[in-house]
């Protein structure tokens, strides 16, 4: 196979910006500020002529304090744009959820019964539509519906699938091989994985993503993954790029046990 992309060890971020690519949070949000106090230290001890903080998605379900986590990059992206925010599967989720309670679904499978703690609404563990779990269900959705914030639904609806600066190309989860980038389904950035992961050439550009948990962040010649599992391993990692050079920042605390 002829390898026309980029190589990760050839990649560059532009010229005068440092990039900081931060991973899946999943109501952590003692990581998540933990994280931007380390970076704010960074860009004032070390500044640079301009940045971009990039959070690849997936803010919500899982661990303690989802609403929390949308509070806190709600008010940082108002308080300054460089900011931004990526839209993961499970924010998704939460909005479909929002929009139609589903006892099989992402949200109520995989730790929306969190996010909605986080709102300070009880769930049924449940895991089909029967009787007495039918109806708890919807009344619980409906509780949840009324304890959302609007602005933390606007906010959620308002997120990109994905970014690009210099060499590299962000997103929560990667890319269908063979599809440019700028032609890539919202559907496979959220989501894809194996035929992403086990594509053996070269990218357009290095793609930065998550969505898939590592023990601790995979560099590829092709990919960057960022996601360490910070809702249960207590470490949060992103990947930190300036000009040529690249390095992985981590900060850590105690794992959540749900």
């Amino acid at each position: 196979m002829t390898e026309t992309g980029i190589h990760y060890l050839d990649a560059r971020g532009p010229e005068g910006m440092r990039l900081y690519a931060i991973g899946d949070v999943h109501g952590r949000l003692d990581l998540l500020a933990a994280m931007h106090r380390r970076i704010e230290s960074e860009l004032e001890y070390k500044p640079t002529a301009d940045w971009r903080v990039i959070h690849l998605g997936d803010y919500t379900d899982r661990g303690p304090d989802s609403r929390g986590v949308i509070d806190f990059l709600f008010d940082a992206r108002a308080r300054e744009p460089r900011h931004l925010m990526l839209a993961g599967n499970h924010d998704v989720g939460f909005l479909d959820f929002l929009a139609e309670p589903d006892a099989d679904g992402l949200f109520m499978r995989y730790g929306g019964i969190q996010t909605a703690q986080s709102y300070g609404v009880t769930l049924p563990a449940t895991s089909g539509w029967f009787g007495t779990a039918e109806t708890a269900l919807r009344e619980g959705h409906a509780t949840l519906v009324a304890a959302v914030p609007r602005a933390h639904v606007d906010f959620l609806r308002s997120l990109p699938f994905s970014v690009a600066f210099g060499d590299f190309f962000f997103c929560h989860a990667g890319i269908r091989p063979g599809v440019p980038l700028e032609s890539q389904s919202p559907q496979d950035l959220i989501w894809i994985r194996d035929a992403f992961h086990d594509y053996p050439g070269l990218y357009p550009k290095v793609i930065v993503h998550g969505h898939t948990p590592v023990p601790e962040a995979e560099i590829m010649a092709n990919r960057v993954n960022v996601d360490t599992l910070a809702w249960h391993s207590g470490t949060l990692s992103a990947l930190v790029i300036d000009g040529a050079d690249k390095r992985i920042l981590t900060v850590e605390a105690r794992p959540f046990q749900s």
